[in-house]
C-alpha cells in the first residue's frame, strides 16, 4: 500500500481520555501531497448510560448525549470501523494536539472494547505525527510568508482556529470535529507550501529513533514544546542530561538557564520544584523529552542568526551554561533520582476494580494468549455474544467483558447480569452522595445557569439536565 496521511479530531464529552468519551469522530485521508484521497468521514458514538458528560465540554461543541444515543454508533462499531477502515497499514495518523488528547481517547477507547491500544499507532507501516509542534517550530525558526495571529493579551497564539482565520483558510465551525479536520489540512498546506524543507524533515521525525540520534549524542540542539515560554515561541537550545530512567526518552536541561541554582541541590529538592505548577511558581529548566511522541526537534544549524535573535537567544551563554552543565558529572543522576521520587514505581501486584477498570489501561501489558481471546470477543454480534465464556488470564479484562456487553449489546443481558450492571452503575454515579458523579453533574449545570448564556446553551443545559434524570439509576 502507498503511505497516506489521516487528519482526524474528536469532540469529547470531558478532558480526561480515562474518564470522558468521544461523542464525534471526523477525518480525512490524504495523500503525501495533501490531496484527498476518498470521501470524509463524520459520524457521532452513543454516550453509554454510565457516563454523563462533563457540561463544559458540552457548551463547547455544542453535542448532546441524546444527538449521540440518536443519531450515533456504538463504541464498538466504532472501534471496528477505526481498525478496519481509518488506521490501515501504512497510514500516518494526524491531528493537531493529538499525541497529548486525541490519541490518549483513541487508546482508552481500544482498551475498553477489548482491542490492542498500541498497534494502531506503530504496527505494519503506521505510525502518528502531531501538527501543532510542526506549527510551533515553523513560527519560531521559519516565520516568512505565513501571518501569525496573537491572544487579546497580546501573547503569540497557535490555535488552529486563529491560524485558520489570519490566513484566510477555511474554517467554517470551531469545535466541529469535521471542520477542525478541514482546517488543520488547511494548514498543513500552508507550511508545505511556505517551507518544505522544515515540513519534510519534521514529518521524517515521526521514527523514534532518528530523534534519538539527534538527542541522545549530548550535544546542544533546539527545541519547541508547548512547555516552554510563549515569550521565546516555545523554542529554546536544550541537551540531553540523562537517558529516561523507564522508557525511550532523556531528560533534557534548557541551556537559557544558568544551571548554578540547580545542581547543588539534593533530589528531593528537585523533585519539590520540578512537581510545582503554576503562574508564581518559579521556572523549572528540566523536561522529559520522549522519543515517540513526534518532538519537534533540530540540529543547532537550523538556528540562524535571524531567529536567534528574534527568539533571544544568546550562543555565548548557551555555551557558558553548557560548560558549567559539563562539570557537574552527578547532576544527571540526581534528576533521575527527583523523577523516581515525583513517580513511584507502581505497586508489583496489579488489583483490578470493576469501577476503575476503564482507567487501568497502563497498569500492564496484555499477554497474547488473552489478545486472541479479545479478537473473539471483537468478532461477536449481537445474536452470538451471550453465549461467549472465555477465561481471560488478565483480571482486568474479566471485569471489563460485562461491561463491554452492557454497553455495546444490552439486550444480550440475562437477568443476573442486567442486575449487576444497574447495581454498577448506581455505584458509579451515586456513590458519595454530594462528592457523587451526578451531584457534581447537576451542581455544575446549576452553576452554569447562573452565568450569562445565548438562547442554544440554555437549551443545552435543559438537554442535559433531562439526560441526567433519565439515566440516574433509582434507588
Amino acid at each position: 500500500m502507498k503511505v497516506t496521511l489521516y487528519f482526524y479530531d474528536l469532540e469529547t464529552g470531558g478532558f480526561s481520555p480515562r474518564l470522558a468519551r468521544v461523542m464525534q469522530f471526523a477525518g480525512q485521508r490524504t495523500d503525501l501531497n495533501l490531496k484527498p484521497v476518498g470521501e470524509p468521514d463524520n459520524f457521532l458514538i452513543k454516550t453509554p448510560p454510565d457516563v454523563l458528560p462533563e457540561p463544559d465540554a458540552v457548551l463547547v461543541h455544542g453535542i448532546t448525549p441524546q444527538l449521540t444515543i440518536a443519531e450515533g454508533i456504538s463504541e464498538a462499531e466504532f472501534v471496528k470501523y477505526l481498525t478496519s477502515q481509518v488506521f490501515a497499514p501504512d497510514t500516518i495518523a494526524v491531528g493537531y494536539n493529538n499525541i497529548r488528547f486525541d490519541d490518549e481517547f483513541v487508546r482508552f477507547t481500544f482498551w475498553r472494547n477489548f482491542a490492542d491500544a498500541y498497534e494502531w499507532a506503530w504496527k505494519d507501516g503506521r505510525s502518528r505525527w502531531d501538527l501543532l509542534d510542526v506549527v510551533r517550530m515553523t513560527r519560531a525558526l521559519r516565520p516568512e510568508g505565513i501571518e501569525w495571529p496573537f491572544a487579546s493579551d497580546g501573547q503569540p497564539s497557535n490555535r488552529l482556529a486563529d491560524i485558520a482565520a489570519i490566513n484566510k483558510l477555511e474554517h467554517a465551525n470551531a469545535h466541529d470535529a469535521l471542520s477542525d479536520v478541514q482546517a488543520a489540512i488547511a494548514v498543513a498546506r500552508l507550511i508545505r507550501n511556505k517551507h518544505t524543507k522544515l515540513f519534510d524533515y519534521l514529518l521524517n521525525l515521526r521514527d523514534k529513533r532518528k530523534v534519538a540520534a539527534l538527542v541522545a549524542k549530548g550535544q546542544p540542539f533546539v527545541y519547541t514544546s508547548g512547555r516552554y515560554p510563549s515569550e521565546y515561541e516555545k523554542t529554546t537550545v536544550v541537551v540531553a542530561v540523562a537517558p529516561h530512567p523507564e522508557r525511550d526518552g532523556a531528560l533534557v536541561y534548557d541551556l537559557r538557564i544558568d544551571p548554578d541554582d540547580f545542581t547543588k541541590l539534593t533530589p528531593a529538592e528537585l523533585a519539590k520544584l520540578w512537581g510545582e505548577r503554576g503562574k508564581d511558581v518559579p521556572y523549572f529548566p528540566v523536561k522529559v523529552l520522549s522519543y515517540n511522541r513526534c518532538p519537534a526537534v533540530a540540529p543547532l544549524s537550523v538556528l540562524d542568526a535571524k531567529s536567534a535573535a528574534r527568539l533571544k537567544i544568546n550562543s555565548s551563554k548557551i555555551d557558558k551554561h553548557l560548560a558549567k552543565l559539563r562539570l557537574c558529572e552527578d547532576f544527571g543522576d540526581k534528576l533521575v533520582a527527583a523523577l523516581e521520587i515525583m513517580q513511584p514505581k507502581p505497586q508489583t501486584q496489579m488489583i483490578a476494580d470493576s469501577q476503575k477498570v476503564d482507567e487501568q489501561l497502563y497498569d500492564s501489558f496484555v499477554n497474547d494468549s488473552d489478545k486472541t481471546k479479545m479478537s473473539v470477543i471483537r468478532a461477536a454480534t449481537a445474536d452470538n455474544i451471550a453465549d461467549l465464556q472465555l477465561d481471560f488470564a488478565d483480571d482486568r479484562l474479566k471485569l471489563l467483558f460485562p461491561l463491554y456487553k452492557a454497553r455495546n449489546f444490552p439486550k444480550s443481558l440475562n437477568p443476573a447480569e442486567q442486575e449487576a450492571w444497574e447495581k454498577f452503575r448506581a455505584q458509579r454515579l451515586l456513590a458519595g452522595n454530594e462528592s457523587s458523579r451526578a451531584a457534581g453533574y447537576f451542581r455544575r449545570i446549576s452553576e452554569l445557569g447562573k452565568t450569562k448564556l445565548s438562547d442554544s446553551d440554555k437549551y443545552l443545559l435543559e438537554e442535559l439536565t433531562l439526560y441526567g434524570q433519565s439515566v440516574i439509576p433509582e434507588d
